[in-house]
């Protein structure tokens, strides 16, 4: 009775946020703009679809992973993402990364509130700043799908282990105080990493990083899982390659979207993403096999999605034999740190942050290492340096800030399931339903 009392004043507050929404005019549809350019739009609509369609990617991916009374939490604990995240962005998401800068010109911190409250000003006209060849809500939507995706992905270090009403706050306490204001350091205007030079084309940092390190933060904080005879044993190996094979396909929205226009920025982003990710693959099979085990399929996927998070940030700033060195170089890096982290007690169920975090490292560092005309290869040393700043800053940032919302969150509502629900599994505890072929062995 007690948490049938929380889930209706869930229920309530949800109504009357409905409710208010009513009264906040958006009177710009249907207005016509001659700087919007069809083929842009276009291109930029498929490109939103294909971004949004990675997280249902990633929630089979992971699944795949996680042992078989965990399946469907774990999938689910991505999906309901789709559902907080969006609605988070439309009333204020949004505005915070978006809104105009609070923090000096040159030095945003992070946006108004007030400025896109419930997406006021956010339709169908374009942005001369953000948008200047597609309606501003379009760049809403698509971005919406990046903050979607990063706190599931955070979701994999502490698979199996927590509550699913604790998750739902923290994805929110998330997005509102981690990810929006790191978008906005990043890719708003006057966003302040942004007007120091660091280079995020399509989410290295903002993404990526953040989400390894709040996976570490996670990781750290709840512990090492119960014991069971289940901990290591995968579910669905298939259901891996599936996850892994729609992040691939949605990857390319995700990278050579970020160009915000059907352009040869987005034709070489697409091009680098899909390389990188070729060779990070290979390189991820190849070293497996030099270390004398044989070639898995497990091993393929994660090699290609580490390519994908470590091409992310220089997709449109490096030529496309960059590209292959940048996904080689990211895939030994990350399958030795999962390697490392597994001497270690710490506890992270899917090497969420030797993939993403590490992977977001990598990419962001070889970022300044070979993106064009300012790159350490051309004899540039400011924008390296700039990035290993910036790594400090966000690092420190997202760890610290990702932990203290694990602590606030616990405060509230217990973070961890009893030792009996972990035991039982998160299916059936926490959601009452049952892989359907989880106890054949």
């Amino acid at each position: 009775m007690k948490n049938s009392k929380k889930w209706f004043y869930a229920l309530v507050l949800l109504i009357v946020v409905s409710i208010i929404g009513v009264f906040v005019p958006n009177l710009e549809f249907g207005l016509s703009d001659p700087n919007i350019v069809s083929g842009d739009v276009a291109w930029m609509l498929t490109s939103t679809a294909l971004v949004l369609l990675m997280t249902p990617g990633l929630a089979f991916f992971y699944g795949g992973m996680v042992d078989p009374r965990n399946i469907i939490s774990t999938i689910l604990q991505s999906f309901i993402s789709m559902g907080i995240v969006s609605i988070i962005w439309v009333i204020v998401g949004f505005s915070l990364a978006f809104g105009d800068s609070i923090g000096g010109d040159g030095f945003g911190l992070i946006g108004n509130p007030l400025t896109f409250l419930f997406f006021n000003h956010v339709g169908g006209l374009t942005n001369p700043e953000m948008a200047p060849t597609i309606p501003f809500a379009l760049f809403a939507l698509f971005q919406l799908k990046f903050a979607i995706i990063t706190p599931a992905l955070i979701t994999g270090s502490f698979a199996g282990r927590v509550r699913f009403r604790s998750y739902m706050i923290f994805i929110s306490l998330f997005t509102i105080f981690i990810y929006c204001p790191l978008a906005h350091w990043t890719w708003h205007p006057n966003g302040f990493l942004h007007n120091m030079g660091v280079l995020d084309f399509a989410g290295g940092t903002v993404v990526h990083m953040s989400a390894g390190f709040a996976a570490l933060a996670g990781a750290m904080f709840l512990g090492k899982r119960t014991k069971s005879k289940y901990n290591e044993k995968r579910s669905n190996i298939p259901f891996v390659l599936l996850g892994a094979g729609m992040l691939w396909f949605g990857w390319f929205g995700f990278n050579a979207g970020s160009a915000l226009q059907a352009s040869s920025t987005a034709v070489l982003a697409l091009l680098n993403t899909n390389t990188a990710s070729a060779a990070a693959m290979l390189t991820w099979v190849f070293l497996d096999g030099a270390r004398g085990h044989k070639p898995s399929g497990l091993g393929a996927a994660i090699g290609l999605v580490v390519g994908l998070v470590a091409i992310t940030p220089a997709a449109g700033f490096v030529d496309v034999g960059a590209s292959i060195t940048i996904g080689v170089i990211a895939s030994i890096v990350s399958n030795y740190a999962i390697t490392i982290q597994g001497k270690t007690s710490l506890d992270d169920t899917l090497d969420v942050f030797p993939a993403h975090g590490m992977g977001g490292i990598t990419g962001m560092l070889l970022t300044a290492v070979f993106a064009h005309d300012v790159g350490l290869i051309h004899g540039e040393t400011h924008t390296f340096l700039i990035h290993l700043l910036a790594l400090l800053i966000v690092g420190v940032f997202t760890f610290g800030g990702s932990y203290l919302l694990y602590w606030v969150t616990n405060a509230l509502v217990p973070l961890r399931v009893s030792e009996f629900s972990e035991k039982k599994g998160l299916d059936a505890s926490q959601h009452d339903e049952s892989y359907a072929f989880a106890y054949n062995e």
